[in-house]
């Protein structure tokens, strides 16, 4: 019996694999999105970055738990017995309006200055 168990161990390889792969966040981030720009893609997406399926997984849960949008959450409602202010709106500014031969209009909002207007309704009728 000592013989056999003798002759199971006569010739033992140790094969290196090398040493353990680290990934940055930034390489994880780009993996898993990968993963995640298409329906199926996780197995292909594995193999093409020589990891395993379930690395791959667990990469994409703590991304997806890290990226998750908070819960909404109810508001509490205060009633008070005096109104709200009204919101303050800007005064309107005054339009005017100017219509050329051609049916073009020129719409001017605010104070300006007449001289530049005409210069410019002068100018777009020698262009139509």
């Amino acid at each position: 019996m000592d013989r056999h168990t003798d002759s199971a161990f006569e010739r033992l390889e140790i094969v290196e694999t090398g040493r353990r792969r680290r990934w940055s966040e930034a390489a994880k981030e780009r993996i898993v999105l990968e993963s995640l720009s298409a329906p199926r893609q996780i197995s292909a997406t594995a193999r093409r970055h020589n990891i395993s399926r379930s690395l791959l997984l667990i990469w994409r849960r703590a991304f997806l738990a890290r990226n998750e949008e908070p819960a909404p959450v109810f508001v509490p409602a205060v009633v008070t017995a005096e109104p709200a202010p009204a919101p303050q709106t800007a005064p309107s500014m005054p339009k005017t309006e100017i219509v050329l031969r051609c049916s073009r209009r020129i719409v001017v909002e605010g104070p300006f200055d007449i001289a530049t207007v005409l210069a410019l309704a002068r100018g777009l009728e020698a262009l139509l």
